[in-house]
């Protein structure tokens, strides 16, 4: 450090232009300078002088914008669950450690006492929101605006599922997707219009694997991750256009196989007409005379559900607000039967119902015994799984920084299914704070934000 302070003296008081190459030489041999430095630069020498006293005297330097300083990360995909920090540069992730000091962050968060999870990961929800009063869920008011629902929750990425179709899925990224702070991706339904209404959802002709798959393959592969099939009241017609369509763009199908008069076997849906990896979703919906449950009238997991989990059908809760019953989850739960992935079906008849928000589903399923760390993992690293995206749902260093952060709150607590009927709880999921993309989104309690006194130190 002496020689590089005696270099930056002697340069700035003189101003000859002499060749430094030969200086140079003698400085990486020498501890001491032979002759007055001015002599042995000149101007195309100042770049590399002061880079080099840059390095110099910033070893002081904050390099992290954003350090979360001492809340307890829970990480499935990495198995962390324990006290450790995490640095955020611009958008990203840059390290995460113990102990990392404050002095090497432009800002510190000190989260102690908070749970710190990946953003979550929301896999099934309609917001292809829009004024169309003729329809029922695309570019309608059933279907929400994103970001108002989202960020509230911890909810950093969502997916649409089967809102749009490949005739309307463009309008559906031109006014939501594109607008969003959250990240959108969707399912693309397999009737072309999506879900315009019930008898739409029926046509057969209006069911092309080709169009559809050539949607997600060749124009937007980054945002279509799969394919759904819905409320079709006939046979397994609507399921087998379908996989032929994911077959086609290697992608999951997701269905929703309500609405059937008498009801169609899942069985047959799980053996025979869907592949590993395709999506049950309602998993916990409990309407005998239009959908055939996992769990009978004897409150036993039927069989061959275990055998079509370990098949690998994903099986997905997609609450909404006619599709979560305690008669059903509560057995299935205590029976050994856990959902793959925990999903909210969020739209605008189910937001007041039984279903609250992400955060008070994923407690919902630990006041029925899960753990915490089994509840993140199903809205984080399994849904990111699911649907080819392991890109999210982690806190790995080098990816965006979506986090949400958690208080746990102890008492005596409600929660509500959609026949109104409810357990109680011990333990609730309140979300503190949201992190997305590097930028802080939510902040219930300001954690981010210093006193408004400081606006006059």
């Amino acid at each position: 450090m002496p020689l590089f302070k005696q270099f930056f003296l002697q340069y700035f008081r003189y101003t000859s232009r002499i060749n430094p190459f030969p200086f140079v030489k003698q400085l990486l041999t020498s501890h001491s300078l032979p002759m007055p430095l001015p002599y042995l630069l000149n101007k195309s020498f100042t770049i590399f002088l002061l880079s080099s006293l840059l390095i110099c005297f910033s070893g002081n330097a904050q390099d992290i914008d954003l350090l979360l300083k001492g809340g307890h990360v829970i990480d499935p995909k990495n198995g962390i669950s324990e006290t450790i920090d995490i640095g955020i540069t611009g958008k990203n992730i840059v390290k995460i450690a113990k102990n990392i000091p404050e002095n090497t962050a432009k800002k510190t968060i000190d989260l102690k006492g908070y749970y710190v999870t990946p953003g979550l990961i929301d896999m099934h929800v309609h917001v292809f929101n829009g004024a169309d009063t003729e329809s029922y869920i695309a570019n309608a008011l059933t279907s929400l605006p994103p970001d108002g629902f989202t960020f509230r929750s911890g909810v950093t990425t969502v997916v649409d599922a089967g809102s749009s179709g490949w005739r309307n899925f463009r309008q559906f990224k031109a006014q939501t997707i594109d607008k969003s702070q959250t990240r959108v991706l969707a399912l693309l339904n397999i009737v072309g219009t999506g879900m315009y209404g019930r008898l739409e959802e029926q046509d057969v002709t209006d069911m092309n694997p080709t169009m559809t798959a050539n949607m997600i393959t060749k124009m937007f592969p980054d945002i279509l991750v799969g394919i759904k099939s819905a409320h079709y009241w006939g046979d397994f017609t609507q399921v087998d256009l379908a996989v032929e369509a994911g077959k086609l763009a290697e992608v999951p199908v997701m269905v929703d196989f309500g609405e059937h008069q008498p009801t169609n076997s899942i069985e047959a849906l799980f053996m025979k007409h869907l592949r590993p990896g395709d999506i049950f979703t309602h998993t916990f919906s409990y309407g005998p005379n239009n959908r055939e449950t996992i769990v009978d009238e004897d409150l036993k997991v039927k069989p061959f559900v275990f055998e079509a989990q370990k098949r690998g059908i994903k099986f997905d809760v997609g609450h909404g607000g006619g599709a979560f019953s305690f008669r059903q989850a509560v057995p299935a739960i205590q029976q050994g039967f856990l959902p793959d992935v925990i999903s909210s079906d969020l739209h605008s008849q189910s937001m007041n119902s039984g279903f609250k928000d992400m955060a008070n589903l994923l407690s919902k399923f630990m006041n029925m015994g899960l753990t915490m760390e089994e509840v993140v993992l199903r809205a984080t690293w399994n849904p990111a799984q699911v649907i080819n995206r392991k890109d999210l749902g982690h806190l790995d260093v080098g990816t965006e920084a979506d986090i949400a952060i958690f208080t746990l709150r102890k008492g005596d607590f409600g929660f509500l299914d959609i026949r109104k009927t409810k357990i109680d709880g011990d333990k609730r999921l309140e979300t503190e704070m949201t992190i997305r993309a590097g930028r802080v989104v939510w902040d219930l309690n300001g954690l981010s934000v210093p006193y408004w006194e400081s606006e006059f130190k």
